[in-house]
């Protein structure tokens, strides 16, 4: 039997929550996750609609994009939606977890899911995050360096752009000497031992510092194991915010606009001036992007798919770049094709169901 924790043990393994904004609030919001489950119900946003169609589906789970509890509450008693739909899955044990920023920072995530709608090819992130790298050294007998590579290459580690296994070895000679208390694995305790070594470098992402040193320690034969962590600043290509790729061929401004009209179903869409230009480099970002329009200006983008734009931040694109802005909703709709994806390729112990409440708040008349 499937527990919440194993859906979100594996949904945080593609998409870590150290990946989400400050402000953001993803994760295990309501429930317990030692719970069992044999339904789970997918949507967009949680309101009281979605709650009671979770309940006439039997799902004891949904997984949501947008947390329903983004700051603290005080109190519980029903005065607005938030309150309500909390109220309504709490008396009918209804669990509710989110993915919602960190889902957006990775590469397979919701802007890769926009990319994949437009056919864009050679994506990659528009704003890749910094801070997240970190460098292992750690120093092995010869006999044992292929071994603790390869059980911390498969822990996550040694990951660079398009390759894997990546690291740096350099032959030398440790030095050390045990006391009474101990038992090393050569040389005898209580004299000095040399011992030829390799010093082997890689990185990983600071999230996974935990498996990775973890997986050292276990491959390692030396009792006691000497190893350095660096932080640093290196930008980090396959996590961070927005996307950018490359129709497979170029399109006129305005077909290109009706296409994007027609696969995210809009009502309408709000852009700047059009060049008359072609289009053939597409900047993206799901959600709420105009803090990413210098970025793919600077990336050199025909046009930039995004929503919630205000009325001055058009001006900002100064004759540059096409924006076009489809809506927040509509933007990020596919997120539940994603979720989908993700949970039953992966995980196949429970029915999934897609929401059919429509939780778009804006219309158009």
């Amino acid at each position: 039997m499937t527990k919440i924790k194993d859906i979100s043990n594996f949904l945080e393994s593609f998409a870590p929550l150290r990946l989400q904004e400050s402000y953001d609030n993803a994760g295990l919001i309501l429930g317990d996750q030692n719970s069992e489950i044999t339904n789970v119900l997918i949507t967009l946003d949680v309101t009281e609609d979605v709650v009671e169609e979770a309940i006439q589906k039997k799902c004891e789970l949904i997984v949501a994009h947008h947390p329903i509890v983004f700051s603290g509450l005080k109190k519980i008693t029903g005065k607005n939606y938030v309150e309500r739909t909390l109220l309504k899955a709490i008396k009918n044990d209804v669990a509710i977890y989110a993915a919602h920023t960190n889902l957006d920072s990775v590469t397979g995530g919701v802007n890769g899911k926009i990319c994949e709608k437009l056919g864009l090819e050679n994506c990659r992130i528009l704003q890749p995050a910094d801070g997240l790298l970190k460098k292992l050294v750690t120093f092995v007998p010869v006999d044992h360096a292929e071994k603790v590579r390869q059980s911390v290459f498969e822990a996550g580690a040694g990951h660079i752009g398009n390759y894997d296994s990546c690291s740096f070895n350099i032959h030398g000679q440790g030095t050390f000497r045990g006391d009474d208390t101990t038992n090393p694995y050569v040389g005898k305790k209580g004299e000095q031992h040399y011992e030829n070594e390799i010093r082997f470098e890689t990185i990983f992402p600071a999230y996974i510092q935990g498996q990775v040193i973890s997986a050292l320690l276990n491959a390692h034969p030396y009792e006691e194991v000497a190893y350095d962590i660096y932080p640093l600043d290196n930008k980090f290509d396959q996590v961070g915010m927005g996307m950018i790729g490359t129709l497979p061929e170029e399109l006129d401004e305005t077909k290109f606009l009706q296409q994007l009209k027609e696969i995210f179903n809009t009502g309408v869409i709000r852009h700047t001036q059009l060049q008359n230009k072609k289009v053939k480099k597409v900047a993206v970002c799901g959600g709420s992007g105009s803090f990413l329009l210098n970025r793919a200006i600077a990336a050199g983008a025909d046009l930039f798919v995004t929503g919630d734009f205000k009325y001055h931040q058009f001006f900002d694109a100064e004759n540059k770049i096409v924006i076009a802005d489809i809506g927040h909703f509509e933007s990020e709709q596919f997120t539940k094709e994603l979720f989908y994806e993700l949970l039953t390729k992966n995980l196949s112990k429970f029915a999934v169901h897609l929401s059919e409440v429509n939780t778009n708040p804006v219309f158009y008349f």
